[in-house]
This record gives structure tokens, C-alpha cells and sequence, in this order.
């Protein structure tokens, strides 16, 4: 029987010790910038203080938010793609949305993430802030980052890439990037992440893949790659400015989906614990 009065909880004293958290996530508000397959996000007070008073002078107020599961900083269900009528594992897509809501591979089914992540930095690489647009992340690129980090990205964790691109977040015109195209993961990079047997790969962009001039999100084979063929996760429109400057390439990573059931994505909030 174990000693309860001189066991150590490890990850107490860690905390006990000190960790700062990095917020990884963008703000969600009216305005922001929203992929045109998603419906957007909207928020407005449905009661304001005011509407009612209580006998005793009180007041409440209240918000209603419509939103898509792909909006903001968000993860992606492995029913989020299909390919040639198939989910990942094989399964038929049209019975599996049979219902308005997924049986299999819905978002509700994906584990809370707490685990080791990696963080590789394509625009130090290229020793810039800001990748340009359109610019395709090679697999040659993410060992290079890999390899000057002195990190690996490992089976069941988190693997993070940053392009710089979470600057243009505020003009939603230029982040969309529509007709000038926007950095991303290319073919060859997603199965250099799938060979390193990663849960799921986050971006801080709105599509994590390579959106070429004028294309749009029109073909996403790296989505397919990912979530179909890999069964690895997409986390999108992520913010990485906290832990660019100094902080180390590997930490902590935090990171629950909503319980949605049966749907395809989830708006997330990422957390960094950085050790003191």
C-alpha cells in the first residue's frame, strides 16, 4: 500500500514551484477574421442592465454568441473531412452524419490534451518575423527547425508551427488572404509530422495548409492528409507572440475541446505552462 503522508505529487510541486501560462488562443469578437466556409462569430447583449431591476435595485446582463465550430482558434473533429465518401478508419461518411450530428469522430470524443509540445519556428528560420504570403512549409523546413531547436516532436503529443502570420489577425482582409495566398503546411510537411506520430499540429494561421495566390480554400489535401488518411488533429488561427521571444522550444501544453456532440470542431483556448 502506498504511503498517501510521504508520497510527492510531482506536478503539484511543479506548480507550487512556479509556471507562467501562455495563452495561445486569439480573442473572439465581432469582426474577426472567419474562413468563408465557416459561418462567423457574433456576439450581442440579449439582456442589458437596465431591462430589468430587481426590487432590491440589482440588474443583470447576458450575451447570445452564434458562432461556427471552425471559428477563432479552434480544433478539428476527425469527421471534420471526408474523402471519396470516407471519414477516417474507413468510416461512410453519409451514414455517420445520418441525424445532423456525427455518431463516429465527433468532436465530444476527443480527449483533453495535456501533454508535451514542440514548438517549430519556420519564420526564425528564415530569420523573419512574418513568413510571406503563400510561402509552403517543406518537411526539409520543419527538420531544419526541428534540428536548430534541438527538439523532436514526439508519439502522442503536440506539434506547433509558427509562420508569424497571427500579425495580419487584426485585418481580416490581409490574414484571409484571399488573393495574395497565405503560409502553410505543404503535402510533404504533413507526413513528416504524421511520421513522427503526433495527436495533433496547431498554426497560427486559417488554415494550417499552404493557400496558394487567388486559390482560396478551395482544395485542402493537407486536411485530408491529417485528419483522413493520419487521424491527427488541426488546431488553426492559433497566436504564438508569447512564446517566440526567448521562451524554450518544448513545454507543457494544454488543451480541451468543448463536449459538442457529434460535432466537427470546437473553439479552444491553448495554454503554455512555461517552468520558471
Amino acid at each position: 500500500m502506498t504511503d498517501t503522508t510521504t508520497t510527492t505529487d510531482h506536478l503539484l510541486a511543479a506548480l507550487t514551484s512556479g509556471v507562467d501560462i501562455a495563452d495561445l488562443s486569439q480573442p473572439l469578437e465581432n469582426g474577426m477574421p472567419c474562413s468563408p466556409n465557416h459561418p462567423g462569430f457574433r456576439m450581442a447583449l440579449a439582456r442589458r442592465h437596465g431591462d430589468v431591476v430587481r426590487a432590491d435595485g440589482g440588474s443583470s446582463a447576458s450575451e447570445i454568441i452564434t458562432t461556427g465550430g471552425h471559428v477563432g482558434t479552434h480544433i478539428d473533429a476527425l469527421s471534420h473531412v471526408s474523402q471519396d465518401g470516407r471519414l477516417h478508419g474507413g468510416w461512410d461518411s453519409a451514414e455517420a452524419q445520418r441525424g445532423g450530428a456525427f455518431s463516429v469522430h465527433g468532436i465530444h470524443t476527443v480527449e483533453p490534451m495535456i501533454c508535451r509540445a514542440t514548438l517549430l519556428d519556420i519564420a526564425a528560420l528564415h530569420n523573419t518575423d512574418c513568413l510571406p504570403a503563400g510561402h509552403g512549409i517543406t518537411a526539409e523546413e520543419l527538420s531544419a527547425a526541428a534540428d536548430r531547436a534541438g527538439v523532436e516532436p514526439g508519439p502522442g503529443e503536440v506539434c506547433l508551427i509558427n509562420t508569424g502570420w497571427s500579425r495580419w489577425w487584426s485585418d481580416p482582409q490581409t490574414y484571409l488572404g484571399m488573393a495574395t495566398g497565405v503560409p502553410g503546411v505543404t503535402p510533404d510537411a504533413a507526413h513528416w509530422l504524421l511520421a513522427h506520430g503526433i495527436r495533433a499540429a496547431g498554426t497560427d494561421t486559417t488554415a494550417f495548409e499552404q493557400i496558394m495566390p487567388g486559390r482560396g480554400h478551395t482544395i485542402m489535401p493537407v486536411h485530408r492528409i491529417m485528419l483522413v488518411d493520419g487521424g491527427v488533429h488541426i488546431v488553426e488561427n492559433m497566436r504564438f507572440d508569447s512564446i517566440t521571444a526567448g521562451a524554450p522550444a518544448e513545454f507543457g501544453f494544454v488543451l480541451v475541446p468543448l463536449p459538442i456532440v457529434g460535432g466537427t470542431g470546437s473553439p479552444v483556448r491553448p495554454l503554455a505552462l512555461l517552468g520558471r
